[in-house]
């Protein structure tokens, strides 16, 4: 007599979320730049400092809500991206906070007949609006494939943001700032970043198969048509027009190579990185060599200690990239400790552009290599991120985002070590500035949403009535 035995369908279990994993990392995260702020202040003061509290209160907060907005809107993100963010962040409240204290840097300010304001509290309101920025973007971006939409109004954005400096006045012989009465200065160029990846991710989605093709071999290259030269001598041209007009080598460098990574990328011929090369170094030379600001920091950087010469040369007019030196030198492999440095010789810009320089004083090669270690983790997650995506614009998106990210690291730590000319970018999220903490977060931010979607396990599909039962008939 036939048996019959009903047997039900069970759905796999997707990935796990990892939100506990990057909570307990936000814990360190929050509690390395604590240590650090007791260092300083028992180093300088012989005691805690009085503001230990609250900052180790404002700081957890602020990672807080930051975990408290990706579990809710971005359930399977990558776990390390905000604990690295943070950390980097709060390292650098610490770091400004410990030159804020030099009695050096005061008596500077009273030379010049100015008034020394601290530069710490700003950077903290910074901090809190970069975590809101970071909240808005993860709320109200349900998905990244929405910015694909707006391709070539993201272009147009872009270029009014790195034209509009050009109107106001140069500051310390760049145009790179445009000035808000009452509410200081923005430097455009780090939100442009962000615009220009969207507008080069659509772009590219879309001409990737025109742009891969070759019209012949050479030396084991495949060349480009000479018609698909068209997007990178227009973004060639944009480059020298930022070094050119607004003498902003760090804008132009980023802007141009992280172009060149995503055509590498979206093409996969190596071609367009030969070319990219050339193009750059080529017109860096041409331009370097006539226009004053920029020949000044190439020869600054070529002999950083001419300033000591007698006579000095007319344009050895700084000696901060040779106190860098000096500050890296000083360190050793382990540096002299926090707040034990002398670092604060840099004098101008010790928080901003230099910060690198208080970092490889103090913390030595071990702690220079550790931050740029952070750095390269971040890198690291955007192209993971990248592989993940199911969508072209998704991998291309994290793939620009990602090389804008590094390429800026390289070219602020290039120039603080003086490997490459000074460019005055700052380093992402720990140097003083209101616009690069608000831009790297809302980057982040933009990360996480990408590798959100990525690791999203797929729907289940809808049950239906032969899947729930399935009859079996035995003999």
């Amino acid at each position: 007599m036939p048996r019959t035995t009903r047997t039900t369908t069970i759905a796999t279990a997707g990935p796990p979320s990892r939100r506990n994993t990057e909570l307990a990392l936000l814990a360190f995260a929050v509690i390395l730049p604590c240590f650090a702020y007791a260092n300083v202040g028992l180093a300088l003061d012989g005691k805690m400092p009085s503001g230990m509290l609250g900052y180790g209160l404002g700081l957890g907060l602020l990672a807080g809500v930051g975990h408290l907005v990706v579990r809710r809107f971005a359930k399977y993100a990558d776990p390390l991206l905000l604990p690295l963010a943070t950390v980097l962040n709060g390292l650098g409240l610490v770091i400004i906070w410990r030159l804020d204290q030099s009695q050096r840097l005061h008596n500077l300010a009273k030379l010049h007949h100015q008034t020394f304001v601290p530069s710490a509290p700003n950077q903290l309101l910074y901090s809190a609006m970069g975590i809101g920025l970071f909240v808005v973007v993860l709320v109200f971006l349900k998905d990244h494939r929405i910015l694909q939409r707006f391709t070539y109004i993201s272009m147009v954005v872009a270029l009014i943001l790195l034209i509009a400096p050009v109107f106001f006045p140069a500051q310390f012989g760049a145009r790179i700032w445009i000035i808000i009465p009452g509410l200081g200065s923005i430097q455009p160029g780090e939100f442009a970043k962000i615009i220009l990846a969207i507008f080069f991710a659509g772009y590219l989605m879309v001409k990737r198969d025109a742009l891969a093709l070759a019209s012949r071999r050479f030396m084991g290259l495949y060349l480009p048509r000479g018609r698909d030269l068209g997007p990178i001598l227009v973004v060639w041209a944009l480059s020298l027009m930022i070094l050119v007009f607004e003498t902003d080598l760090g804008s132009s460098l980023l802007f141009f190579g992280m172009f060149v990574v995503m055509l590498y990328v979206a093409t996969e011929r190596t071609s367009w990185i030969v070319f990219g090369l050339l193009m750059s170094a080529g017109g860096a030379a041409v331009v370097g060599s006539i226009e004053p600001h920029v020949k000044i920091r190439v020869m600054a950087w070529l002999h950083p200690f001419a300033v000591y010469d007698s006579p000095r040369p007319s344009w050895a007019t700084t000696e901060q990239i040779a106190q860098a030196m000096f500050a890296f030198g000083s360190g050793g492999v382990f540096g002299s400790g926090w707040g034990q440095g002398a670092s604060d010789l840099i004098g101008f810009a010790a928080n901003s552009d230099f910060i690198l320089g208080t970092v490889g004083e103090e913390l030595g090669l071990a702690g220079t290599m550790g931050i740029l270690l952070l750095y390269g983790l971040i890198v690291q997650r955007g192209v993971r991120t990248a592989l993940a995506a199911r969508d072209p614009f998704g991998k291309l998106l994290a793939v620009g985002l990602s090389a804008a990210f590094g390429i800026q690291v390289f070219v602020v730590a290039g120039g603080v070590m003086g490997l490459i000319p000074m460019t005055g970018m700052t380093l992402p999220f720990m140097a003083y500035g209101g616009s690069s903490v608000l831009a790297n977060w809302a980057l982040v931010a933009i990360l996480i949403k990408i590798s959100d979607t990525a690791r999203r396990p797929a729907p289940t599909p809808a049950p239906s009535s032969d899947a729930e039962m399935t009859q079996v008939v035995r003999p």
